[in-house]
Protein backbone atom coordinates (compact mmCIF):
# COMPACT_ATOMS: atom_id res chain seq x y z
CA UNK A 1 0.00 0.00 0.00
CA UNK A 2 0.94 3.43 -0.94
CA UNK A 3 0.19 6.83 0.48
CA UNK A 4 0.26 10.00 -0.48
CA UNK A 5 0.13 12.45 2.19
CA UNK A 6 0.06 16.43 2.73
CA UNK A 7 1.70 17.83 5.96
CA UNK A 8 1.43 21.07 7.38
CA UNK A 9 4.00 23.79 9.06
CA UNK A 10 3.38 24.34 12.71
CA UNK A 11 4.86 27.63 12.63
CA UNK A 12 4.60 28.67 8.86
CA UNK A 13 1.70 28.98 6.32
CA UNK A 14 3.36 26.20 4.09
CA UNK A 15 2.23 22.64 3.04
CA UNK A 16 4.43 19.69 1.43
CA UNK A 17 2.76 16.75 -0.83
CA UNK A 18 4.25 13.64 -0.85
CA UNK A 19 4.36 9.73 -1.04
CA UNK A 20 5.38 6.98 0.74
CA UNK A 21 4.61 3.13 1.96
CA UNK A 22 5.46 4.47 5.21
CA UNK A 23 4.14 6.95 7.12
CA UNK A 24 5.17 7.43 10.74
CA UNK A 25 9.12 7.10 9.59
CA UNK A 26 8.73 9.52 6.78
CA UNK A 27 6.97 12.10 8.47
CA UNK A 28 9.38 11.36 11.90
CA UNK A 29 12.65 12.20 9.03
CA UNK A 30 10.74 15.66 7.93
CA UNK A 31 10.34 16.34 11.90
CA UNK A 32 14.45 15.55 11.99
CA UNK A 33 15.25 17.50 9.33
CA UNK A 34 16.68 14.68 7.15
CA UNK A 35 14.60 16.29 3.99
CA UNK A 36 16.20 19.39 2.51
CA UNK A 37 13.28 21.09 1.03
CA UNK A 38 11.14 20.72 4.57
CA UNK A 39 14.17 21.00 6.86
CA UNK A 40 13.66 25.17 7.39
CA UNK A 41 9.68 24.66 8.28
CA UNK A 42 9.90 22.67 11.27
CA UNK A 43 7.87 20.99 12.93
CA UNK A 44 5.29 19.10 10.42
CA UNK A 45 1.88 17.81 11.46
CA UNK A 46 -0.18 15.06 9.16
CA UNK A 47 -2.68 17.06 7.72
CA UNK A 48 -4.21 14.47 5.76
CA UNK A 49 -3.85 10.74 3.87
CA UNK A 50 -5.43 8.86 0.70
CA UNK A 51 -3.99 5.36 0.35
CA UNK A 52 -3.74 3.47 -2.96
CA UNK A 53 -2.70 -0.18 -3.83
CA UNK A 54 0.29 0.74 -6.67
CA UNK A 55 2.90 2.79 -6.76
CA UNK A 56 1.54 4.35 -10.03
CA UNK A 57 -1.39 5.55 -8.77
CA UNK A 58 -0.14 7.03 -5.68
CA UNK A 59 2.53 8.77 -7.95
CA UNK A 60 -0.01 10.10 -9.72
CA UNK A 61 -2.25 11.94 -7.42
CA UNK A 62 0.92 13.18 -5.93
CA UNK A 63 1.53 15.19 -9.13
CA UNK A 64 -1.89 16.18 -9.10
CA UNK A 65 -2.36 17.57 -5.57
CA UNK A 66 1.30 19.63 -6.66
CA UNK A 67 -0.27 21.04 -9.49
CA UNK A 68 -2.26 24.51 -9.58
CA UNK A 69 -5.58 22.49 -8.95
CA UNK A 70 -4.22 20.33 -6.50
CA UNK A 71 -3.30 23.21 -4.47
CA UNK A 72 -6.31 24.88 -4.64
CA UNK A 73 -7.83 21.39 -3.76
CA UNK A 74 -5.92 21.48 -0.47
CA UNK A 75 -6.54 25.19 0.54
CA UNK A 76 -10.23 24.22 0.09
CA UNK A 77 -9.62 21.28 2.72
CA UNK A 78 -8.16 23.53 5.06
Amino acid sequence: MYYVYVLKSHNHWRFYVGMTSNIARRLDEHNKGRTRSTKGYRPWILFFTESYPSREEARSREKYLKSGSGKEFIKEKW
